[in-house]
C-alpha cells in the first residue's frame, strides 16, 4: 500500500510567520504578560502548547480593554482597525503578526471604500479573518459565501463594486459567485486576494484525493481552510475522514486500498502530520 503526503501540508508562511512571532516574545519579555488576541492559529494542540509557555488567549472586545498592561499578539487572521485604537488608548503594546497576504486585503479595501464604492467579501462571516477585513471599509461591507446569496444581492446599478476573497476560500467557488456578480451587470472591480499557497494547497489535495482509495485531512475543527480541504477531498474521494489529531484516526483500510492520501490545513504542526503518516505506513 501506498502512502502520499501532500507537499503543501501544514504551516503556511502567516501561520509560520505568527508562530516566530510569539516563540520571540516568549523568549525576550519572560516576564510580561503575554497575551494573543483570539486563539492563535485554529488549532487546539498549538493554543495549548502555547498556554503551558503562559501566552493567554483574549477572546473578545471587552477583555481586551480591560487590560492594562503587557503585550497583545495580534494572530495572523488581522483584526478590525478598531482593535489597534483600543490597544493605543489602553497603552498596551501590540505586536502585529497579521499574513501579509491578509494586510494587503486590508489596505484594498480601506482605499477602495474610502474612493465610495461597496465592498464585498466572498467569505465565510463570522470568520476572524473575515470580520478583520469589514473592519477595514469605510462603508458597510457585505459578506458572500453561498450562491443564494449571491443570486439575490441587489444595489443600484451606478453603484461602483469591489469584490475580495477570504484568503482561504474555495478557488473555484470564488470564481463562480464572481460570474454571478458579473452577470448582472454591476460596475464591479474583482481582486482575487485568494493566497497563493491555498490555492496550491486545494489543488494538490484534489488531484491526491481523485486517485486515492483512502484520504486522511488534518486539521483543527475550526479551521476554515482545513474544511473546504475536506469538501473539496471528499467531492473526489467518499472515504475521506477529518481528523485533529492521531487520536481520532480510526481506521480499518481493507486489503484492497492500494493509496491512502494524506494532506492537513495551514493550521497544522508538522510533527502531527507525521504521526498520522507513521502510523498509517507501520500499521496497514
Amino acid at each position: 500500500m501506498e502512502v502520499i503526503k501532500a507537499k503543501s501540508a501544514g504551516f503556511c508562511f502567516g501561520v509560520k510567520k505568527a508562530m516566530e512571532t510569539v516563540y520571540q516574545q516568549i523568549e525576550e519579555n519572560a516576564n510580561k504578560p503575554i497575551y494573543t488576541f483570539g486563539p492563535l492559529i485554529h488549532n487546539e494542540e498549538v493554543v495549548k502548547e502555547l498556554k503551558s509557555k503562559g501566552v493567554e488567549v483574549v477572546d473578545s472586545v471587552e477583555e481586551l480593554k480591560a487590560l492594562k498592561d503587557g503585550i497583545v499578539i495580534i494572530r495572523s487572521h488581522g483584526v478590525s482597525k478598531d482593535i489597534y485604537k483600543i490597544m493605543e488608548d489602553n497603552g498596551i503594546t501590540c505586536v502585529d503578526a497579521t499574513c501579509p497576504f491578509v494586510k494587503r486585503i486590508h489596505k484594498i479595501v480601506d482605499k477602495e471604500s474610502a474612493l465610495g464604492k461597496k465592498i464585498i467579501v466572498i467569505g465565510n462571516d463570522g470568520h476572524p479573518e473575515v470580520e478583520g477585513i469589514k473592519g477595514w471599509s469605510n462603508t458597510p461591507a457585505v459578506v458572500i459565501e453561498k450562491e443564494e446569496e449571491a443570486l439575490e444581492f441587489s444595489c443600484k446599478l451606478d453603484e461602483k463594486i469591489c469584490i475580495v476573497s477570504q484568503t482561504t476560500f474555495n478557488y473555484n467557488k470564488f470564481k463562480e459567485l464572481v460570474e454571478i456578480f458579473e452577470k448582472k451587470g454591476y460596475d464591479i472591480s474583482v481582486v482575487n486576494t485568494i493566497c497563493n499557497a491555498t490555492e496550491e494547497r486545494q489543488t494538490e489535495a484534489k488531484k491526491i484525493a481523485a486517485e486515492a482509495d483512502v484520504m486522511i485531512v488534518i486539521g483543527g475543527t475550526h479551521s476554515s481552510n482545513t474544511r473546504k480541504l475536506y469538501e473539496i477531498c471528499k467531492n473526489e474521494c467518499e472515504n475521506t475522514h477529518f481528523i485533529q489529531t492521531l487520536d481520532d484516526l480510526n481506521l480499518e483500510l481493507p486489503k484492497s486500498v492500494r493509496l491512502v492520501g494524506i494532506t492537513a490545513g495551514a493550521s497544522t504542526p508538522n510533527n502531527i502530520i507525521e504521526e498520522v503518516q507513521n502510523y498509517v505506513r507501520i500499521n496497514f
